[in-house]
This record gives C-alpha cells, structure tokens and sequence, in this order.
C-alpha cells in the first residue's frame, strides 16, 4: 500500500489523476491527499464523500511557504508513523503575452515562477522528511514538454514564454534534488502529460485529460530509480511520430 499526495487537485490533471488513483484497490493506494488552494471543486468534494476511508482533503496553495508547512505537519498527524510515498507536483499555472519574450512584464515571469518552480522547491523541502520514511521515495513533477530548450523551435508560435521559461527551470530543479537524493533510493522524475483539454491546454488541444492522465498514471506507477532524473514522455499509439512525439521516450532537454 502507498500513500500519495497531489497538489492542485480540484481540477484539471490533478482531479483525473486523484480520481484515477481512487479506482485502484487498497493494495496500491492506502491514503491520498489531495491540496487545494481553496474549498474543493463540486467534483472533488464527490470524490472525498466517496472515498471517506482513503481520501483526505489538505488546504493549502504552493505560493504560500506558510501553509505548505501547514500542510506538512497536517499529512504526518494523519500518517503517524507512516511515511509518504509519492508527491505528485502537479499545481501550475500559465500566462500569456503575444508581444513576444522582450514585453513579458517582469510581474508575470515572477508569480509563474513562484507557482511552478519555487511552487515545488517549497512542497519538496516540506515533505522531504516524511518521503525519507516512505517505502517508494518518489517525486513526479508534472511539467510539458514546451520546457525543453531543444524542442524551443517547434513551440515558437505559442506565445507563452514565461511558462516555457518556468518550466526549463523546473527540469533543473529535478536534476538538482536527484542528484542530491539517488544514493537515498529517491527517483526525482519529470512527466509532460501531453497537450490535453484542460482549463490550460485549451479545447483545441491534443487530447481529452483522461488519455493523458491514464498515461501518467501508468508512468508513475512503473517508474524507478533508473529513471531518476529523468524527463519523459506520454505513449499514446499512433502519435509517436505526431507533433507531440508522444512515443513515450525521453524529451530532450
């Protein structure tokens, strides 16, 4: 049994993902915590209500290193003496500016990276210690492939700098804690789910959210230490060689 934890789980990626997870029998999820900024989404609070035994709601917003340690201290008294198994860094946000990088508000740069990159910096320091005492030692931070500085040229057109910035750093991030984590038995991975139809990716995106998060699920469930460190893909057949080169491999960086 383990226990997880997902950060922005009232919608989007992470309400797929919590509720995926929920599917699974007790034997691969005990506990799962799902963080919110604010009062869970109608769907949430259905999966909480359903789920009453396994699933437990934690109010918390990653921009704010106060209740990030809040809500440390809330999952260990719920834990005791258990430890946490997997922290899932999915909560991020993206902003837009069509004048190209040189008119990015210094403003707009600033809270993207205090939500997706420092955002995770403060969930990681803070669970740490009870990732130390859990059995798998796992960290997916939820990312995209538009942060690959490699891949930079095929995103030219989308005008979202600052998130793609953003999230260039998180991969650094990654690499940063794995290094400093593997001989712990830590696997630090990065996962671009894919272009889905969220409140982010928009409705001409590539896929609906549960493709996207079945396959998400499906690498952190089969990830290991081999792969610490590492930024991959999602596998949808049939669009391993699409736009999105979804053939499940490892994104450059």
């Amino acid at each position: 049994m383990a226990n997880y934890l997902i950060t922005g789980a009232s919608r989007g990626i992470g309400l797929e993902l919590t509720k995926q997870l929920l599917e699974l029998p007790d034997s691969q999820v005990d506990k799962l915590f799902a963080i919110t900024r604010g009062d869970p989404s109608p769907p949430l609070r259905d999966l909480l209500s359903r789920n009453p035994d396994r699933a437990v709601h934690i109010l918390a917003s990653v921009d704010d290193t106060e209740s990030v340690q809040k809500a440390a201290r809330d999952v260990q008294a719920t834990l005791g003496t258990r430890g946490l198994d997997v922290l899932v860094n999915n909560a991020g946000v993206q902003a837009y500016c069509t004048a190209g990088t040189r008119s990015v508000p210094p403003e707009q740069m600033a809270h993207l990276f205090d939500v997706n990159v420092i955002g995770p910096q403060r969930m990681i320091a803070a669970f740490l210690p009870l990732l130390e005492a859990g059995k798998l030692k796992k960290v997916i931070n939820v990312s995209s492939s538009m942060g690959s500085v490699s891949w930079a040229p095929k995103f030219k057109l989308s005008p979202t700098p600052s998130y793609k910035i953003s999230k260039a750093a998180l991969h650094m991030l990654n690499a940063q804690y794995a290094l400093d984590h593997a001989e712990a038995g830590f696997t630090f991975l990065c996962v671009s789910p894919g272009w889905l139809r969220t409140e982010i990716g928009g409705e001409h995106a590539d896929f609906d959210v549960q493709i996207g998060v079945t396959e998400l699920k499906r690498i952190i469930l089969a990830s290991n230490q081999g792969q610490n460190g590492k930024f991959v893909n999602i596998h949808v057949p049939g669009q391993e060689k699409a736009w999105g080169q979804y053939d499940g491999g490892e994104i450059p960086w």
